[in-house]
């Protein structure tokens, strides 16, 4: 269905698309899907050849178009890995966050960072594979920290053969898969057998491996020792415009932990729990790799009518067969009915949030005396460390409360080191001037973290760019910096304005400007660690990855090669005469 713009509205599939339409265009409607009919103007239909192949038409659709009547499932987040480059000789262990598609294996997606993060704790810690990426892995000439402190056997410097570090990779992924007790029993014959050879540093070692193992398997939750089976466990919960899908993973009978997701649809009110899980389960599982902890199969509270066609195109996906499962007994039925409350649960708690946030949005409108109540509050700060990195952020807050999806951040280009002024306006101006060229919304309020003289830097924007319709107010910490004695400023005129600290709209201004100088320095930390490690030598046109290695590995360091003869720099392999004295001048300023 597309409007008089040819912008996509809905995309849906029907097996009698004469009965599906009329549905739409005769009998009563609910608001919603009545202003989603008047806005239609032409009806696209492609026909398919099977019911699995509009399901998967369905679904790159929604995907590729996100059209704003179909439901879709958003976070903000993306999945959490760990990523083992078994491409490597000596692969490395890491954490990785994002879509699954290069290279090395893929163990998850985990519910939440801090299980994939234990989880690599405890495998640095008893197996000690590399932990460092490729470039500085192959430009050590000696062992790095992570080595002194027993997290790391240094294969960079060959510390460990291939082929022992070839079975502790082994046993890692043993244990990623979840047959932990076969991991240990491996390690008990190689403690016994280290024994007999008297090598007791060798036993030793193994045996910490073996308890810090145990000491894993006590904290797991444990649901049955002799599952084999990888589950996911769905719950959903819908009451009116609201909806959650609740999924609890199961590996090998541990419980790896659980996650929930909120769907976004104008058209929520008129859809199904079946509806919502259908959406759920294709977008869900599409953009999940095919590997160990994908599950072979996935239980629903609700039974689905085309169960069978979505294991085929989820087929299509994850290259394996995967079962959808409604009748269930036993530890099964129990699992459901954990995923059902928890779903419940959820979305009776995200509810009372946003209850709680249009409260406090009606009363800030109150305050500030608008005509409506306020939708969307743009909080603005400014972050860096005696002008360095400096960085600006720029988050945003509806009736929902954060929304991340829109959050930006900006690197500052012109200001002066440490003119915060100069700063706010720059990131103002880039802000809004590309809200205007893409037609993006605009804030009702825009929240300014400073006093009068950031407030004038914003009135000073908003004026040269014609904002109209938009509230400017400056939110400034007290002399003692305690929450609630922040001081308020309005403009125009920076007209002051106090508010009691238990005062519902005080508390909202304060969280958004609390999440706006988190988000700043967040980034202001990232790009101050990636100054301090970045080298001069990086910015020599010519001197890559290799030549770089090469040099610092010649003469030792960045502060010898300063000191080196243009005969000497050019005595390095790879360096040629030309690119010797361009490397003269970067360091020494010619």
């Amino acid at each position: 269905m597309l409007d008089s713009d040819d912008k996509v509205l809905y995309v849906g599939k029907a097996k009698n698309l004469k009965n599906r339409l009329n549905s739409y265009f005769t009998g009563s409607k609910d608001p919603k899907t009545a202003h989603l009919v008047s806005k239609i103007n032409d009806i696209q239909i492609t026909i398919t050849r099977s019911e699995v192949e509009a399901l998967l038409l369905e679904f790159q659709l929604i995907r590729q178009l996100k059209p704003r009547y179909n439901i879709l499932f958003r976070d903000d987040k993306s999945y959490p890995y760990i990523l083992l480059t078994t491409q490597d000789q000596f692969p490395q262990l890491t954490f990785y966050r994002g879509t699954a598609q290069g290279a090395g294996d893929y163990y998850g997606p985990y519910p939440s960072t801090n299980s994939v993060r234990e989880s690599l704790e405890l495998l640095h810690r008893t197996f000690q594979l590399r932990q460092c990426d490729m470039s500085y892995f192959k430009s050590r000439t000696r062992p790095c920290l992570q080595y002194q402190l027993k997290r790391c056997t240094a294969p960079c410097v060959g510390l460990i053969d291939a082929r022992t570090y070839a079975r502790d990779v082994y046993s890692v992924q043993m244990f990623l898969i979840g047959k932990t007790q076969e991991v240990i029993q491996q390690l008990l014959d190689k403690m016994d057998h280290a024994s007999q050879s008297q090598d007791y540093e060798q036993a030793a070692r193994i045996r910490d491996q073996i308890a810090a193992l145990r000491a894993v398997q006590k904290q797991q939750i444990i649901f049955d020792q002799g599952a084999t089976v990888n589950l996911d466990i769905l719950g959903v919960a819908h009451i009116g415009r609201n909806a959650c899908v609740h999924i609890l993973s199961i590996r090998n009978g541990r419980m790896l932990g659980s996650r929930q997701y909120f769907p976004e649809s104008d058209l929520i009110l008129n859809s199904d729990k079946e509806a919502i899980l259908q959406n759920f389960i294709l977008q869900h599982y599409a953009q999940l790799p095919s590997g160990n902890l994908l599950p072979s199969e996935i239980l629903t509270p609700v039974k689905l009518q085309n169960a069978e066609d979505i294991s085929v195109a989820l087929k299509h996906f994850a290259n394996r067969s995967v079962k959808i499962l409604h009748s269930v007994r036993g530890d099964r039925s129990r699992w459901l009915q954990m995923a059902q409350a928890s779903a419940d649960g959820a979305l009776s708690s995200r509810m009372e949030t946003d209850a709680q946030i249009e409260h406090q949005l009606k009363a800030l409108s109150q305050v500030l005396k608008c005509e409506n109540v306020i939708k969307r509050i743009e909080c603005f700060d400014v972050s860096h460390t005696q002008g360095n990195a400096t960085i600006a952020s720029c988050v945003v807050f509806d009736n929902c409360g954060p929304l991340k999806s829109d959050y930006r951040r900006f690197k500052i280009k012109t200001a002066a080191a440490g003119d915060d002024y100069a700063a706010l306006e720059e990131a103002l101006k880039r802000h809004f001037v590309r809200v205007q060229e893409e037609g993006l919304e605009v804030p009702d309020l825009l929240l300014i973290d400073g006093g009068k003289g950031q407030l004038s830097r914003a009135e000073k924007v908003c004026k040269e760019l014609a904002l109209e319709g938009v509230k400017i107010l400056g939110i400034a910490k007290g002399p003692s910096r305690k929450p609630g004695l922040e001081k308020l400023f309005l403009a125009p005129h920076a007209q002051e304005i106090s508010l009691a600290a238990d005062n519902y709209a005080l508390h909202l201004l304060q969280r958004v400007r609390d999440e706006a100088h988190r988000f700043a320095i967040t980034g202001h930390r990232k790009q101050r660690a990636k100054k301090q490690i970045h080298s001069v030598l990086e910015d020599i046109p010519g001197v890559g990855a290799a030549r770089r290695r090469e040099l610092l590995r010649q003469f030792g360091g960045l502060a010898e090669v300063q000191c080196a003869t243009v005969d000497e720099l050019a005595a390095v392999p790879g360096i040629s005469g030309v690119l010797a004295q361009r490397i003269y001048d970067a360091l020494n300023g010619s």
